[in-house]
C-alpha cells in the first residue's frame, strides 16, 4: 500500500507564532529549524512513496524548500492539521493508500512509531484512521502533571477499550490515579503521540464535519472523528529507551533541546 506522509506546519499559532521555524539546538551544538527536523524524522520513516511539507506561509514554505523539502501550499482556512492534510492530499492529486500527518510540532517522533502505525492500519480495513500510544513511565506522567500545575497546555492523554479503539483523548490527565511514581516505574496513563495515518476516503470527509462540542472544548482534531461515529485505532509503541515530548509552548524548547542532548541527536 502507498504511504504518503504529511507534515502541516502553520505560522499564526496561538500559543506559540511563528513555532515551525523556531530553531532547535542538536548535541553537536547545531541549531535546525522545528520544521527541518519534523521532516528529518518523517524522511527517517522506511516504505514511504513521498514526505511533503504543508503550509500556508510563504515563510514556511521558503525555509522548508531551502533544505529540500517538497512543499505543498493550502488554504489558511484549514481550522488543523487533519484539514491541511486533506487540502494537501487534494492539491497533489494523490493516489495513496495510507496518508500520514505527521505534526511539525513532534521532532522527536522515532521512525518506527510512523511504521508500527502503518503496518497497523493494513492490519485493522476497519479502522479510519490510527494513532500511537506511549505508556507513560513516572518521568513522563509527573511531567505533565507539572505542566497541569502550572497552568500550561502538556501533552495529550489517551484512554482505549481491550481491543485498541479510543474511548477518549484529553489534554487533561487520564484517567485519575491517586499513587505516585517513580521517574522509571511504568504508570496507567498513555500518552498520546501526535500521528496520525487516514484512509483517504475518512480523510477526504472530515472537512465536512461540524466541530462538535468535545474537539470544541479539547482543541483536539482526532475527536471529530469519534463524535462522528468513526474507528480511531490506538497503536501502541515502544520508546526503546528514547524520549518524546512535542514542543507546544515556548517553555518546552530547553526541555526538548536537552533531550536531544541526552539522546546524542544531533
Amino acid at each position: 500500500m502507498s504511504v504518503l506522509i504529511v507534515i502541516p506546519a502553520r505560522y499564526a499559532s496561538t500559543r506559540y507564532p511563528a513555532k515551525p521555524l523556531a530553531a532547535l539546538k542538536g548535541a553537536s551544538g547545531q541549531s535546525r529549524s522545528l520544521i527541518q527536523r519534523a521532516w528529518e524524522a518523517a524522511s527517517a520513516v522506511s516504505g514511504v512513496d513521498r514526505v511533503v511539507v504543508a503550509t500556508d506561509d510563504d515563510r514556511i514554505k521558503a525555509a522548508s524548500e531551502a533544505f529540500g523539502a517538497e512543499v505543498v501550499m493550502t488554504p489558511d482556512t484549514c481550522f488543523n492539521g487533519t484539514e491541511r492534510c486533506a487540502a494537501a492530499y487534494e492539491a497533489l492529486g494523490s493516489d495513496a493508500e495510507i496518508v500520514v500527518n505527521l505534526q511539525g510540532d513532534a521532532p522527536l517522533t522515532p521512525h518506527w512509531f510512523v511504521e508500527d502505525l502503518v503496518s497497523a492500519m493494513k492490519a485493522a480495513p476497519e479502522a479510519d484512521i490510527a494513532t500511537p500510544v506511549l505508556r507513560c513511565d513516572g518521568r513522563a506522567l509527573n511531567g505533565f502533571l507539572a505542566d497541569r500545575k502550572a497552568g500550561r497546555v502538556g501533552g495529550t492523554t489517551a484512554v482505549f477499550d481491550a481491543n485498541m479503539r479510543a474511548m477518549y483523548f484529553s489534554k487533561e490527565v487520564v484517567p485519575f490515579t491517586s499513587e505516585t511514581y517513580d521517574d522509571a516505574t511504568e504508570t496507567p496513563v498513555f500518552h498520546h503521540v501526535g500521528v496520525y495515518a487516514y484512509r483517504p476516503s475518512a480523510l477526504a470527509a472530515y472537512p465536512s464535519w461540524p466541530i462538535g462540542p468535545l474537539e470544541q472544548l479539547e482543541g483536539l482534531e482526532q475527536l471529530r472523528f469519534m463524535e462522528q461515529g468513526g474507528t480511531v485505532r490506538c497503536v501502541e509503541v515502544d520508546a526503546r529507551g528514547k524520549q518524546f515530548w512535542e514542543l507546544n509552548n515556548p517553555e518546552d524548547v530547553p526541555v526538548i533541546e536537552r533531550m536531544m542532548l541526552e539522546m546524542g541527536i544531533e
